[in-house]
């Protein structure tokens, strides 16, 4: 977590909604830990057993997007579970910043979304 995104505003999101455009490389040790600290949890806790991982969110044409870069391994942990609704740590971002994680495909992944 860096100091930007410390200030950053969390917000619960519908896993499905949010778009991970690059494959990830997964280390499935580390998925079976996190599963067991979800399960392990106290459900009735306010925050999540797990950091929220950031995601950047563009809004472009009246439409808002949720991209996610980093937090693989969050992500297959709560999937594994159907987890519905993660908390998010939502980072406003611009076309052109996008461009720097995808480049000119940046503009065609909006599209079809």
């Amino acid at each position: 977590m860096s100091m930007q995104t410390t200030l950053a505003k969390t917000e619960y999101l519908p896993l499905k909604e949010i778009s991970r455009p690059i494959p990830p490389v997964l280390d499935e040790e580390k998925i079976t830990k996190m599963i067991e600290t979800l399960k392990a949890h106290d459900e009735s806790a306010d925050e999540s057993a797990l950091p929220p991982p950031d995601v950047l969110v563009i809004r472009k044409n009246g439409k808002t997007h949720y991209f996610a870069f980093g937090g693989c391994h969050r992500f297959q942990a709560y999937d594994r579970l159907n987890t519905d609704k993660i908390l998010c740590r939502l980072i406003p971002c611009t076309v052109d910043q996008l461009k720097l994680y995808l480049g000119s495909s940046a503009e065609t992944l909006l599209e079809r979304i």
